[in-house]
């Protein structure tokens, strides 16, 4: 697969629930949604999908229905980070066997390991998985910061083809096309940063807001890759409101808010998340309708 397959806005997918389940259907309607608005390609099961608090096997479905839906479509990027390498490595093994395009590896977190311990890492999961891998490097959630030389090494493999950036450092990604080649896939994984992540050398952009927004975020991407900054900024500027708002509170709580108020699914949540505060909630509103995705006086009900 070549790595500039995934580029463009790629949406981190919320995984609906219902009375504490994974709701499969709605779920499934979800993914078809994001393709009929033209979203680029999907990851299920990251921190937005609440992978920390899905089974296994609740895992292992989330994918598969991901898969079963956009196959043939747009590429499907599954989620198979763990702290854990042999965990990290059967859930590559499944996504790869699911008939997954790439899977994403979250830098391991809480047990903080050294940069050859990352290496280490990632050299394991591409020597027992055939996926093309994309590090997925986010120090705010995992302490550990990978460096731009460490990543450098591990471009070297064959099937380590990029990386998702949400350090919201701005140098980065140049620094790494520098050191890792023009070929190797950057994705911002900060929505706010996004446009300037592509003007360093960025490809696309793993999205929390594409959730409640794909055509937009979608539209944004495209014209980006025909050098139409006028509408870039345009939506851009539109955006703006609703990715602050994303992250009010620890997401993703703001979008599963938001997708409920759209209609896409239960404000439901497994601890240790809860659903937003009442302030929060009034702010999502009032970025939705001055987005233009809620209307005024009109706000839909939210699903019971």
């Amino acid at each position: 697969m070549a790595k500039m397959q995934f580029h463009g806005s790629i949406t981190a997918l919320i995984t609906p629930f219902a009375n504490g389940k994974v709701d499969a259907k709605r779920f499934q309607d979800f993914v078809k949604w994001q393709i009929d608005q033209g979203t680029h390609g999907l990851v299920p099961c990251g921190t937005t999908g609440e992978s920390p608090t899905l089974s296994h096997e609740e895992h292992h479905h989330v994918t598969e229905l991901c898969i079963e839906v956009a196959k043939g479509k747009v590429p499907v990027i599954a989620g198979c980070g763990s702290n854990s390498t042999d965990e990290a490595i059967a859930l590559s093994q499944h996504a790869e066997k699911a008939g997954a395009d790439a899977a994403l590896q979250v830098t391991p977190y809480y047990n903080k390991p050294s940069q050859e311990g990352l290496y280490q890492h990632y050299k394991a999961i591409h020597d027992n998985s055939g996926l093309p891998i994309i590090i997925y490097n986010i120090p705010g959630r995992s302490v550990v910061n990978m460096s731009v030389e460490t990543m450098a090494r591990l471009s070297q493999l064959p099937r380590i083809i990029g990386v998702k950036d949400a350090t919201a450092d701005l140098a980065r990604p140049l620094r790494t096309r520098l050191t890792c080649g023009a070929d190797f896939c950057q994705l911002s994984g900060e929505d706010a940063t996004a446009i300037p992540f592509l003007a360093q050398g960025g490809h696309g952009c793993i999205s929390v807001t594409s959730n409640i927004a794909p055509a937009l975020c979608a539209e944004m991407h495209k014209a980006w890759q025909k050098g139409d900054m006028k509408t870039v900024q345009k939506i851009n500027d539109q955006l703006m409101p609703l990715h602050e708002a994303m992250f009010i509170e620890t997401s993703p709580g703001p979008v599963k808010y938001a997708a409920s108020l759209l209609g896409l699914c239960r404000n439901e949540f497994r601890l240790p998340l809860v659903p937003v505060s009442k302030a929060t909630e009034k702010m999502v509103e009032e970025a939705l309708i001055k987005v233009g995705l809620l209307a005024a006086g009109m706000k839909q009900a939210k699903l019971a």
